[in-house]
């Protein structure tokens, strides 16, 4: 069964793969809209918070052709914004900074990307004080800088080792679920968040190693925000 999904999957060039993608992104984008735009103005006086959080994650390169890889650890924070306007749902943005990477199973090869991540998100909520959330939307984040931690390989010419992150831009996919404890007008929060990129950091032409190598881990992290304004 797996030898026939690769096999499908080598039969798909890399401009429809890449067409694939931005269609799935596209079309998320275009629900996260929806969900959002709906049923606004149903409170006269919405929800409006704003804060900072922070955490730490795990993530990893998806390669085509593989590179075996243990999990890559990083740290994650920046700014919330939430707006609720109807009742269970509204959308959150915010500006993150996050650190990704690879590091490689045996050890000899590390390298940290260092990401300016924006998501949309739609917050869906269920409670009053005390809430149980999902958010889930696109995302779209540019490389700040790259940094080899580890290279204890000797005159290695593997393709990952040698060559830079040609593509600084990305797009993807995020989703998580959490907790969050409402205090008078604080916020306090719980989360936990999977990242997956549709986008590949390398070149993926047919003339290029690679045919995948899209950033993709899960994160878990604590906010506080102060709420503006109550609903009536």
């Amino acid at each position: 069964m797996n030898n026939s999904i690769l096999s499908i999957r080598t039969m798909i060039p890399n401009k429809i793969m890449t067409r694939i993608k931005k269609h799935l992104f596209t079309t998320l984008l275009l629900l996260f809209i929806v969900f959002s735009s709906f049923g606004q103005n149903r409170f006269v006086d919405p929800e409006v918070s704003l804060g900072i959080h922070g955490g730490y994650g795990v993530s990893m390169v998806n390669f085509s052709p593989t590179v075996k890889q243990n999990m890559f650890q990083g740290l994650n924070s920046g700014l919330i914004f939430r707006y609720i306007a109807e009742r269970n749902v509204g959308i959150q943005a915010e500006l993150n900074y996050v650190q990704k990477g690879w590091l490689e199973a045996d050890n000899l090869y590390s390298r940290e990307l260092n990401y300016i991540e924006i998501p949309f998100m739609t917050h869906i909520y269920f409670g009053k004080n005390v809430r149980f959330f999902i958010n889930f939307g696109p995302e779209i984040s540019y490389l700040l800088t790259e940094n080899v931690l580890i290279n204890s390989t000797n005159d290695t010419e593997s393709e990952q080792h040698i060559t830079a992150v040609q593509n600084p831009f990305e797009y993807g996919l995020c989703g998580g679920f959490g907790i969050s404890f409402k205090i008078k007008q604080q916020i306090f929060q719980l989360e936990t968040r999977v990242q997956y990129s549709l986008s590949d950091i390398f070149s993926n032409q047919k003339v290029d190693y690679f045919d995948n190598s899209n950033n993709m881990g899960i994160s878990a992290g604590v906010a506080w925000l102060i709420q503006f304004k109550n609903k009536k």
